[in-house]
């Protein structure tokens, strides 16, 4: 959780401090730990970005809230602009001005090549950004990747029901045991703790003396892909086969037609070398139009594994860690158990909205020196409770959790095929369906295959009469009713 005090004397300084107590240290430090001022021109704010994947994000997400935080410095600020800095890094004092570009054909399209003098006549595509100027700083920049937070660590990491699986399965990856998994894919909804346990990973491994590349979809864009076109591409994909651990994070980022087709077939050529792996995404690997079917048929022969919806325990606990974590920066700052109670049974949205509520918290206590109380809770925290409020339940929370638990594919589950294994796991589907979500049967038909109503007429009576009449099944449908709930 972030704790340094407010108390900047730098238009921009203070911009950037309230963004991190509105957002959280982990968004703040994706999105914004590299955006520098440039200047104030009149009524207009000029930040910089390394990247147009950053620009176009910022823009798109966080354009108004930043012109917001801007007016509370400026009142004439009226808009905030954008600009990618230079990709390639300066050339050193004295060196040479590189050649000419020129014109070359390539598949019957012209395409703007440079050639770099150390590699001798190798052409270098001169309109995409590359890592650096030479193999060995390409290399060099593949093995640092993305920036790590160094307060993502196994220490920090809030372990509980809903991610013990993946905590264990990317806890044997890092310390590199014998015979683990080869490949990972977690998945969940955002601000469940992905990134975290992908950091994590990155940060034990290399105490443990291995070679580790943590890459954001951003960084493998924009970075490693342009890269790979150049005259660095030999001494990179030996650094590639180097590596020990690779962690590719926040998959749903990429982008783009052409974005899909060289991610897919730069992991193709990953996935060849003897390295462990380990991917993170916001949906199911059958549900990510960014992976080719080659990469998802891969991925199927990994380890696939969810992160649950946090519970009331795991959330408790990770709010006694953020603010232990606080504590030893600011003795002061106390959290009252009836407070810590409160907010891990209403704020339930994510951990990240764990942390903003905290985040509020802590900047108020800092500011006005006042205590933090329940009224200063309730008052503070009103649009991120959920009181009263009952989850929604979704038919594709329904049938996720069936697929887990029944081990079968959400496209057998909707499929026509009758095979007993997939018959019964579509009855109990369909029969929860109707229980929890208040949905017509013809609604719940549409979502099982476009199935008429009275199919599901036929399966909810199925099960009813099967449960009444079988303790088992009776217990394995309720335990789905609980993992739907959680």
């Amino acid at each position: 959780m972030q704790v340094q005090t407010l108390q900047v004397s730098d238009p921009w300084d203070r911009v950037k401090a309230e963004l991190k107590n509105e957002l959280g240290e982990d968004i703040f430090s994706n999105w914004f730990g590299r955006v520098k001022h440039e200047e104030t021109n009149g009524d207009a704010v000029r930040l910089s970005v390394p990247t147009p994947f950053l620009k176009n994000w910022i823009l798109s997400n966080y354009e108004k809230q930043l012109v917001n935080l801007w007016q509370r410095q400026h009142d004439d600020i009226s808009r905030v602009e954008l600009t990618v800095r230079g990709a390639l890094r300066p050339r050193p004092a004295g060196s040479q001005a590189p050649k000419p570009i020129k014109a070359r054909r390539i598949s019957g399209r012209a395409a703007p090549f440079a050639t770099n003098p150390q590699f001798g006549s190798v052409n270098t595509v001169a309109s995409i950004p590359c890592l650096a100027d030479t193999g060995e700083d390409a290399a060099a920049d593949f093995l640092n990747g993305a920036a790590l937070n160094p307060k993502l660590t196994f220490d920090t990491f809030a372990e509980g029901t809903s991610n013990s699986l993946a905590c264990a399965a990317v806890r044997q990856m890092a310390a590199g045991h014998d015979g683990s998994l080869g490949l990972l894919y977690i998945h969940s909804s955002t601000g469940i703790g992905k990134t975290h346990l992908l950091q994590a990973a990155a940060t034990e491994a290399r105490k443990g003396g291995r070679r580790v590349a943590y890459l954001s979809a951003e960084f493998f864009m924009y970075h490693l892909v342009p890269a790979l076109r150049t005259p660095a591409y030999p001494v990179l994909r030996q650094a590639m086969k180097s590596i020990d651990l690779l962690l590719i994070d926040d998959l749903q980022f990429l982008h783009g037609k052409q974005g899909h087709e060289e991610f897919g077939k730069t992991l193709e050529m990953l996935m060849e070398s003897p390295m462990k792996i380990i991917m993170a995404a916001d949906r199911a690997p059958d549900e990510m139009s960014t992976l080719g079917s080659t990469v998802r048929q891969r991925i199927q022969t990994g380890e696939v594994v969810t992160i649950q919806a946090t519970d009331y325990a795991l959330r408790h606990d990770i709010l006694k860690k953020r603010i232990f974590s606080a504590r030893r920066t600011h003795p002061g700052f106390t959290v009252p158990d009836e407070v810590i109670d409160y907010i891990a049974r209403y704020v339930i949205s994510s951990a990240r909205d764990l942390e903003g509520a905290l985040n509020r918290l802590f900047a108020h206590n800092q500011l006005t020196k006042q205590p933090v109380t329940m009224q200063l809770a309730e008052k503070t925290l009103h649009d991120l409770v959920r009181i009263g409020e009952p989850r929604s339940i979704k038919v594709e929370d329904i049938q996720n959790v069936v697929c887990k638990h029944f081990s079968v594919t959400k496209a057998d589950l909707l499929s026509s095929c009758r095979a007993r294994t997939l018959v019964r796991p579509r009855q109990i589907a369909m029969y929860i369906a109707k229980v929890m979500t208040g949905r017509s049967l013809p609604e719940i038909g549409r979502r099982f295959g476009n199935r008429d109503h009275t199919t599901v007429l036929h399966a909810v009576r199925k099960i009813e009469s099967m449960v009444a009449g079988d303790a088992a099944l009776a217990q394995e449908v309720e335990l789905l009713k609980r993992l739907v709930h959680a």
